[in-house]
């Protein structure tokens, strides 16, 4: 019974860090819309869609909904990230230039990349998820 209780715990403790690492990455997208915005309209309504889906998804990570919100939430991360890459190459068909890289960048990054990591690792191991 204590192994049972220590292995949930356990579990609990990778949906809310995965949880925590998509609202950082979420919050962050957030504060970069004022600036984008003005610059590159296109640019703000990605940061806004994809900041407001990253804090959404806390709330299915913490849940352990099943499978399927974990594979889309694992889906959008991954696109945002090659969105991300894409446009630091110079002459990248998004917007033909590259793009700088910047501290709050590379947090993003960072913090989604975790995300996906403890998503795949909660979807292999978690037996309330795995359903």
């Amino acid at each position: 019974m204590e192994y049972e209780t220590n292995v949930r715990e356990n579990f609990i403790l990778l949906r809310y860090a995965a949880a925590g690492s998509t609202l950082i990455a979420g919050i962050l997208h957030l504060t970069l819309v004022a600036n984008a915005i003005d610059r590159n309209f296109n640019t703000g309504i990605l940061f806004l869609i994809g900041g407001l889906a990253q804090v959404f998804w806390v709330l299915p990570t913490i849940r352990g909904w099943n499978k399927v919100w974990y594979y889309v939430g694992i889906g959008g991360t991954l696109t945002l990230i090659l969105i991300w890459a894409i446009t630091r190459v110079p002459g990248n068909p998004i917007n033909g230039r590259g793009g700088s890289i910047g501290e709050t960048a590379i947090a993003i990054e960072v913090f989604q990349v975790a995300f996906i990591v403890l998503s795949i690792i909660i979807l292999w191991k978690d037996p309330k998820v795995g359903k």
